[in-house]
């Protein structure tokens, strides 16, 4: 996973973005402003950056032109604002930013643009390092988180409750315990298929976050094994 740093002026905003991707399994750094985040790339080059324009001391696009003029513009930078005008996108783009998010973010393109622009970094330093070297293998398949965490499996779409299947359930039991035992097994598959990643388990299961955990909690549901599961 990757070392993001996430510099906002807004602490509701850091602590959202920083919740998110530290459940993705990403290492975060915070800045609340451009000294901060000055600090921060000084004392260990992060993996990518959210910037912020829109700041007290040093806007994002000035701090943005800081790094590019004195060399430090070694990664892939997401520009972040909730009032900035096309032009400043633009501008942003090309000075070197790398996509452009408007707030409020939702969690769909905040997940797509990280894990685009951690991809083409990838990719980058893959070919920078490929150079001079045969290519030993061609990928069949587009890069994606899911494949990165099942090792290049596709995970079943649906659950074999077959006698040689992944599951088999007791039909003779009470409905309560049938249905506690179905989904039990249902949040299991998911948590392990997702890594472990309660963000994606809500996303794709179609509950708040909130009501997960008190789901997962009632039935009794081992977090840390889908989190190793998707290791």
């Amino acid at each position: 996973m990757a070392n993001i740093l996430v510099v906002d002026d807004e602490h509701g905003i850091r602590d959202l973005l920083s919740e998110i991707l530290n459940d993705e399994g990403h290492t975060v750094e915070l800045a609340e402003n451009a000294a901060q985040a000055r600090a921060a790339r000084q004392a260990a080059r992060p993996d990518l950056v959210l910037l912020d324009i829109w700041m007290p001391d040093t806007d994002g696009v000035t701090l943005l032109k800081e790094w590019r003029g004195t060399g430090l513009l070694t990664m892939p930078v997401i520009m972040m604002s909730g009032h900035a005008t096309i032009d400043t996108a633009v501008e942003a783009t090309r000075i070197g930013a790398q996509s452009f998010l408007e707030k409020p973010i939702t969690l769909q393109k905040l997940l797509k643009a990280v894990d685009q622009a951690l991809t083409r970094e990838g990719a980058a330093a893959r070919k920078s390092a490929e150079v001079d070297e045969p290519v030993t293998a061609v990928a069949s398949a587009e890069l994606t988180v899911e494949a990165v965490m099942t090792g290049g499996q596709t995970m079943p779409t649906v659950l074999d409750l077959s006698p040689q299947g992944l599951q088999t359930f007791e039909l003779d039991k009470p409905l309560r315990d049938a249905r506690d035992a179905f989904e039990k097994a249902y949040f299991e598959f998911h948590l392990a298929k997702e890594g472990g990643s309660m963000t994606r388990v809500a996303e794709r299961t179609g509950l708040e976050r909130t009501h997960l955990y008190r789901k997962l909690k009632q039935l009794g549901v081992d977090l840390a094994r889908g989190r190793r599961g998707g290791a």
